[in-house]
């Protein structure tokens, strides 16, 4: 008989992040059955405080802490197994008592610009062309720019990263705080209260919503977030021997990670930490792997007043083992922070 384990997954109660809890649940079940395990899952849905306050912006109510740490305490409660989370949401420094337990492959990790239905109130620059997800020439961002201009609204973004890249892009056109789930925000541009919306490729499409993506950017137009496009699946450190379910839920997760995008949200991270950033800092990180084998890293900072910065690294790994690469990022992402912070 296959030995059965359940699996309590703690996710917040938005349709996303429900939608990303069942992927990682189906994943991890996928992996189980490769290994004649029978795993279940049940999403465990929790309010956080960041669900709660919606009327302000992060920053003057706590950052992105807010939005898990109620599922720490129910975890470290013993009422989760798991929690799920985007990576680019969870903060630089965790609980003490949670880790990254794995990074699942990652997803897109582009920015998009989401233009209102046509038709709907704030169609005026819903008639652009919508190219998709392929790379556009800069004067295709110019005419948008002066469409964007004409409308007279602004930008809903709630993000200092996408702020000050956007103010590159688009100058003139201003941009205004924007708070609420994905669906809410797309309810707010179709009734007309936006020109546009700037949110995450990746999310967009767990959610189906992919006749969204008006513009998508490519890194080098808006470098994204660290960890954008990835999840990160966070259990308790253990203190001790873990029991036989908790051990076996443990190797499961070892085997659902993914080393290379565990590698470069790694980096992501450091450069973020590195720069003692928070989600008031304008900041940006991307890594990704090169046919070589090694780690290519591009940061981004914006200090106040000031055009963001940007700046590259390469960090070669090529028989590393997990700690030495894991020192080998963390290093050259604190020295590109240090380069960027000079």
């Amino acid at each position: 008989m296959a030995e059965r384990v359940l699996v309590r997954i703690g996710t917040r109660r938005s349709v996303l992040a429900r939608e990303q809890a069942r992927i990682v649940g189906a994943g991890l079940a996928a992996v189980a059955r490769a290994g004649g395990i029978e795993l279940t899952f049940e999403l465990v849905g929790i309010t956080t405080a960041g669900d709660r306050i919606l009327d302000r912006p992060l920053e003057q109510i706590g950052g992105k802490g807010l939005f898990i740490r109620e599922l720490d305490s129910e975890m470290a409660e013993g009422r989760i197994d798991i929690a799920v989370h985007s990576c680019k949401d969870l903060p630089v420094e965790l609980d003490p008592r949670v880790r990254i337990a794995a990074i699942p492959a990652r997803g897109d990790v582009r920015d998009v610009l989401v233009l209102p239905v046509p038709g709907g109130k704030g169609a005026a620059v819903a008639d652009v062309p919508t190219p998709g997800r392929s790379a556009e020439p800069c004067s295709d961002l110019a005419e948008l720019g002066a469409r964007l201009v004409a409308t007279g609204l602004p930008i809903g973004c709630s993000s200092a990263r996408r702020r000050v890249q956007l103010g590159e892009l688009f100058p003139g056109v201003p941009v205004a705080s924007i708070r609420g789930n994905v669906n809410t925000r797309l309810e707010k541009l179709d009734a007309g209260s936006y020109a546009a919306l700037t949110l995450a490729v990746a999310g967009l499409e767990r959610l189906g919503l992919t006749s969204r993506l008006s513009r998508v950017f490519e890194p080098h137009e808006m470098l994204p977030a660290a960890g954008q496009g990835a999840l990160a699946v966070t259990a308790l450190r253990c203190g001790g021997v873990p029991d036989g379910r908790v051990a076996l839920i443990d190797r499961l997760l070892e085997r659902y990670h993914d080393v290379q995008t565990g590698l470069c949200v790694t980096a992501e991270r450091a450069f973020t930490r590195a720069l003692g950033a928070d989600c008031a800092t304008p900041c940006g990180a991307y890594a990704c792997a090169a046919d070589s084998g090694a780690i290519e890293l591009e940061g981004l900072f914006a200090p106040p007043g000031c055009a963001p910065r940007r700046g590259k690294t390469v960090v070669e790994l090529a028989d590393a083992s997990a700690d030495v690469a894991t020192a080998r990022l963390t290093a050259a992402a604190s020295s590109l922070a240090e380069r960027l912070l000079a």
